[in-house]
């Protein structure tokens, strides 16, 4: 299986789909493309055993990422209509049931759903990387709201760099 190689992992699991695209010194990367990545993916988000590493999987999330990242919510609600929540009453009490058209899904549908969460809880603290070569995407939960960058260790500190270089070229 083929590991994770994306800069930024962990995310909440609609901004984690859209960074399976990501660029870097190297030139563009997409990791729904690389031999393994699918399962590195679904490894990565927990998903394993859950959702299968299957073609169908693979478009359905590709499909959900291009919604997600295009932010159109006509492609959006096409996911979310692969999907429901159940409510049922378990042996320890309510429960929630997530079911979906087929197991391939699962993801792509989890994913929609938690993006209108995050868009429910604070829609301001989705953020696209400050860094203008950066595409990848994460959720603020700074206390002061105030993250600018996916990672201070790469495009912070690049930033950083290239005002420091700037400010005393000339002197």
């Amino acid at each position: 299986m083929t590991t994770d190689p994306r800069p930024l992992i962990g995310e909440p699991l609609p901004l984690d789909l859209m960074n399976t695209r990501w660029t870097d010194d190297d030139g563009p990367h997409d990791l729904l493309e690389l031999p393994g990545g699918l399962g590195a993916w679904l490894t990565s988000a927990g998903l394993t055993g859950t959702v299968p590493d299957s073609p169908e999987t693979l478009d359905a999330l590709r499909q959900t990422r291009a919604a997600l990242t295009s932010a159109d919510p006509e492609a959006l609600n096409e996911t979310l209509r692969h999907g429901r929540l159940r409510r049922q009453l378990g042996a320890n009490g309510p429960e929630t049931v997530v079911e979906t058209d087929t197991p391939a899904w699962l993801a792509a549908w989890r994913a929609a759903e938690h993006y209108l969460r995050l868009l429910e809880e604070n829609p301001s603290r989705i953020r696209t990387c400050a860094n203008p070569d950066c595409s990848l995407r994460f959720y603020d939960v700074s206390k002061s709201g105030a993250r600018r960058w996916c990672s201070m260790s790469a495009c912070g500190n690049r930033a950083k760099s290239r005002t420091h270089y700037t400010r005393h070229r000339g002197h």
